[in-house]
């Protein structure tokens, strides 16, 4: 049974945040996917990771295409096609508590200078919590990633 973590972005940009963390996930050996509500975010999303730097390329594809089941990181607005291990979700994309049960984590990354988006993450922990989900919640505004809370 996995669990939800809950980012909470306060200094570093998300494309930084996302590639420390799909750079973790792959050494973990995960497929991972990153799910995102809206398909221009997802070309956003793709045009960050093939602009990160060369010694930390992380191999990725839209989903859509005829090798998504090969895809060690396959950017979705839906369902994977990948068989992931970790869920990266932004923007407020949807994950239910079957999801955080099946996988062996869902990362849930908010911008914590925007007050909905901060909203939104609050509405997702109690759904989540409340359906049974274990979860944390990391901050990093000491400056270093801290865990602040767990449920």
């Amino acid at each position: 049974m996995g669990a939800a973590y809950f980012y909470h972005l306060t200094r570093a940009p998300l494309d930084e945040t996302l590639r420390l963390l799909l750079g973790k996930s792959l050494q973990a050996g995960w497929r991972v996917a990153l799910r995102a509500p809206d398909p221009a975010r997802l070309d956003w999303l793709d045009q960050a990771l093939w602009l990160g730097p060369e010694d930390g390329f992380l191999p990725h594809g839209i989903a859509g295409g005829p090798h998504d089941a090969a895809q060690p990181i396959l950017l979705t607005t839906g369902e994977a096609r990948n068989d992931p291990a970790c869920l990266m979700a932004v923007d407020g994309a949807g994950v239910d508590a079957g999801e955080v049960a099946r996988l062996e984590r869902v990362c849930i990354l908010f911008d914590g200078h925007d007050e909905a988006a901060v909203a939104q993450a609050r509405t997702q922990w109690k759904a989540l919590t409340g359906a049974g989900a274990a979860a944390q919640y990391w901050s990093e505004a000491s400056g270093r990633w801290e865990k602040k809370a767990e449920a």
